[in-house]
């Protein structure tokens, strides 16, 4: 069994496109231990001198549902990759605002989870607490700097894939073994990228 971990926040299209190929692998059957990491886009964004988004949540638009998404990773494991699909869908396919506390009732309630115990982690800050240390210890141990980063062992590749697997659960089990073999044994790549994207 492969082990990695891989960054998401709510708000990157490129965040949804990976997490949907590890979603759609891993209900294929793929052979991975996969550790979903919450790291916030607008902490990466602070300026010099600004206080930390932590100290100052409402400022943070991705924030909210980043919470409400690791705590049901936490707390009702078994609901998490269908939360999590749903809540990407939600900000990019229906164009919901995830920075309103009814559209992530809303939308967590259509799975097996207690709303309440999930809004009351959230409000009495320990989903924050989560959230931070997480992203934290990515941005000191392998200098995470956005999502996804896929991180395994002591490397870390910023990766953006540029289509959606639907139900090819097949091609998406191909594209993230890609990543991780490219990942787990050419650390010498730093940068490959396209000059163009032909549609």
């Amino acid at each position: 069994m492969t082990s990695f971990t891989v960054t998401w926040d709510y708000r990157c299209p490129f965040a949804r496109n990976a997490h949907e190929h590890l979603l759609a692998g891993l209900a294929g059957g793929a052979d991975w231990d996969v550790t979903f990491a919450p790291f916030s886009l607008g902490q990466v964004h602070v300026q010099e001198g600004e206080p930390p988004i932590w100290d100052r949540p409402a400022d943070e638009s991705g924030l909210l549902a980043l919470q409400a998404g690791t705590t049901v990773r936490d707390l009702f494991p078994d609901a998490f990759r269908e939360v999590h699909k749903a809540l990407f869908a939600a900000r990019h396919d229906e164009g919901l605002d995830l920075r309103q506390r009814d559209v992530l009732r809303d939308v967590i309630g259509r799975f097996d989870v207690d709303l309440d115990k999930v809004f009351s982690v959230m409000d009495d800050g320990g989903a924050l607490d989560v959230v931070r240390k997480e992203h934290e210890a990515l941005a000191g141990d392998h200098a995470v700097w956005g999502v996804p980063t896929f991180v395994m062992g002591d490397e870390a590749v910023f990766v953006r894939l540029m289509d959606r697997p639907g139900d090819d659960t097949e091609h998406a089990r191909r594209t993230i073994d890609r990543v991780l073999d490219l990942l787990g044994t050419f650390p010498e790549l730093n940068e490959y990228k396209h000059t163009s994207l032909k549609r």
